[in-house]
């Protein structure tokens, strides 16, 4: 695999059901005729977007109607694939058509991930709603805009140039005529083509480019707003699922008389899947609890056998000129768990053999080929539909919760709901990738960087390629066959690469006794990457303090640059103070960049700091956040963004990038206070232990 592919992750151990539909019921759902089954692979989690390669799916609409519609009383709805999980697209997006169309954002409504609705998308990963999606709904808006325009100046035979677009009305000044959208488009669906209508630049925008408070935020805070937990149907029941122990276990035997006796519950044995459902949780959860399932497994690797096993034993020593100074490092990178503030959630319902399925997931269209397949239906016969989800971090790429929900559902002959525990997503979800990065580089005596040699050996091949102005680097990304089940996770790979080269920079700055920032400067020529060094320098007072570390990188776009200070007593780390300067083109919303800043800051603290899953034969053994660290409170340093708009740049996502410089950073401001290098993330799961 070369580092220009995406990042595509083996699967292993995840509930990945082929159910078992006799002869009668396939009739039933398919009538007669000839029959082609094709027997569901496990999906897949990755940022590519699983079952379709990107790009593979149906080509976006050219139509207007497509993406927009003015209703008869004026309002307007606007139609996207992607989902929100908590990064405001709802807001970014709803803003950029407001731009277009000259409307007030309480008149303007998304309605987002539901896949009879909306246009196909491969799913909301990668930073990719910013520059996908503000481009096509800016377009679609200004083409609707042109469009009223050129139906009221038809209509008054008039100068369109002279027609004024305001407050979702067209008027021809000095006169007294004045009409709304709604009675030029009559509520009839916008069937022209978008075509390369002019939008509104960057140095213009009035409503885009600005603070704008989040769209639902009051029901959000309230409690009013609904997420995909929240949804409840009449009649519905519970569900929950029996699993085994262990990763790979086979089911040998299974006893239900325990379950069937609890009152109202359903039981349902398909091949390898074992669930229930009853109109009460806590009674799907007893009646789920006295099935007895005997499971048969192998003896699965370990957490302590993991980095041997991913990266063969090798010769890192290079041949280098002997008058530069070379220096070889070798890092490695845990599994973490995502850990979303809403663990998998589904409901579904079968009317008339279609299936319905509300669920919090990454990749609506992808959920609804895993649910055609697995039940041998037809795409036309589902429809999943996503309502605002409690977060994603790439973790929600997959349907298992909605493939279970069906299945209890189509026994029942209810509407179920499924919700994952803690422990569950702990346990049968997905990971970030662990890892095993080796560095060997050489640099001149004036601090000139001569070599570099890059290896990453299953961690991923994101972010991995360097901008400093290095001859000849030689980059790879290997894979290898991983013990746990990993996938998307967010900034992917470009974190845990970072950190390497990052880590690697400073040391070479120290070993030619140089400044950390002077020698990234002196070896970089990337102007973006230049600018938000020396933003993030200059508002961090860079030099000033002897207990700090600074690194930058680019990854999806967006580019990064973080100081940290912190200060270390007693074998304990407090991380004080960060400084992160961000550039990612034109900013739609300031304030939404500044919460996408100082989420990431928090979250990957814990990535850096303390996060790791540990496991033994296949077996998780801190499934719980009582033993799984995540940041808290008291780890709360103070967060400073420093944001560099470049309106002369297409906009860029943010949800991503911002993060990828802090772990190095954070290390780097380590071994300045220490004097000790940290080449494993977490750096001090137990806190630091000074050699």
């Amino acid at each position: 695999m070369t580092p220009l592919e995406p990042e595509r992750y083996e699967l292993l151990a995840g509930p990945a059901y082929t159910f078992d539909l006799n002869r009668r019921e396939l009739f039933k759902l398919l009538g007669g005729g000839v029959i082609v089954v094709s027997i569901v692979s496990e999906a897949s989690a990755q940022e590519s977007g699983g079952g379709r390669r990107r790009g593979s799916g149906p080509a976006a609409p050219k139509e207007i109607g497509a993406w927009l519609h003015i209703s008869e009383d004026g309002g307007v709805t606007v139609y996207t694939g992607k989902v929100e999980i908590g990064q405001n697209a709802r807001t970014s997006l709803t803003q950029v058509v407001c731009e277009e169309l000259r409307l007030p954002m309480s008149s303007v409504k998304l309605v987002m991930g539901d896949t009879d609705l909306t246009p196909y998308d491969a799913g909301t990963f990668g930073s990719q709603t910013t520059p996908q999606m503000v481009p096509r709904l800016r377009k679609a808006a200004a083409a609707a805009r042109e469009m009223l325009i050129d139906l009221a100046a038809q209509s008054w035979n008039a100068d369109r140039k002279a027609l004024v677009v305001s407050g979702g009305r067209i008027t021809l000044p000095g006169t007294s005529r004045s009409v709304e959208y709604r009675e030029l488009t009559k509520g009839q669906k916008l069937m022209k083509a978008i075509e390369d209508a002019p939008t509104v630049p960057a140095e213009a925008w009035r409503i885009a480019g600005q603070p704008a408070a989040k769209v639902d935020g009051r029901a959000m805070v309230t409690g009013k707003h609904r997420f995909s937990s929240d949804v409840k149907l009449p009649g519905m029941l519970y569900g929950k699922i029996v699993r085994p122990e262990k990763f790979g276990a086979t089911l040998e035997s299974v006893d239900t008389k325990g379950a069937e006796a609890v009152p109202g519950a359903v039981v349902v044995h398909d091949g390898e899947f074992i669930g229930v459902a009853a109109p009460v949780e806590h009674e799907a959860a007893r009646a789920a609890k006295a099935i007895r399932a005997q499971w048969k497994s192998t003896e699965q690797p370990s957490g302590k056998d993991l980095y041997e096993s991913l990266r063969p034993q090798r010769d890192m020593n290079r041949i280098f000129d002997p008058s530069q100074i070379q220096l070889n490092a070798t890092y490695t990178i845990a599994y973490i768990a995502h850990v979303p503030l809403e663990p998998r959630a589904a409901v579904a319902q079968w009317t008339d053999g279609k299936l319905t399925v509300w669920t919090g997931t990454q990749r609506p269209f992808g959920v609804r080929s895993e649910l055609a397949q697995a039940f041998h239906i037809p795409e036309t016969q589902v429809r999943v539909i996503v309502p605002d989800t409690g977060a994603g971090y790439g973790g929600k790429h997959t349907g298992e919760a909605a493939i279970e929900a069906a299945r209890l559902a189509k026994s029942a002959q209810k509407p179920v709901k499924v919700v994952w525990t803690r422990e569950e997503e702990f346990t049968w979800a997905y990971f970030r990738p662990a890892g095993v990065i080796d560095v060997s580089s050489a640099v001149s005596p004036d601090g000139r960087l001569t070599a570099w040699y890059f290896d990453n050996y299953n961690s991923g091949a994101s972010g991995i390629r360097t901008l400093y102005d290095v001859p000849n680097p030689k980059t790879e990304f290997h894979n290898a066959h991983s013990p746990l089940r990993q996938g998307s996770y967010r900034a992917l790979a470009a974190t845990a690469n970072h950190f390497a080269r990052e880590s690697h920079m400073d040391d070479i700055a120290h070993a030619v006794k140089m400044d950390p920032l002077e020698f990234r400067l002196k070896n970089l020529k990337d102007a973006r990457l230049r600018a938000v060094l020396n933003a993030a320098a200059e508002k961090f007072g860079w030099g000033k303090q002897a207990s700090s570390g600074i690194a930058c990188g680019s990854e999806k776009g967006g580019y990064a640059a973080t100081c940290v200070e912190v200060a270390v007593a007693n074998g304990d780390v407090k991380i004080t103070r960060i400084v992160t300067a961000f550039e990612c083109g034109a900013i739609v919303n300031p304030n939404q960049l500044k919460n996408q800043i100082e989420g990431s800051m928090m979250m990957g603290i814990g990535g850096a700091m303390f996060e790791a899953i540990e496991f033994d034969n296949g077996k998780i053994l801190n499934p719980r956040l009582s033993k799984y660290r995540v940041p808290r409170f008291s780890d709360t340093p103070m967060i400073e963004a420093v944001l560099v708009d470049r309106k002369d740049l297409p906009s860029a996502g943010a949800g991503e990038s911002t993060m990828i410089a802090l772990a190095p950073a954070i290390g780097n401001a380590i071994f300045a206070a220490t004097g000790t290098r940290l080449r494993s993330l977490p750096m001090a799961p137990n806190g630091l232990r000074i050699s």
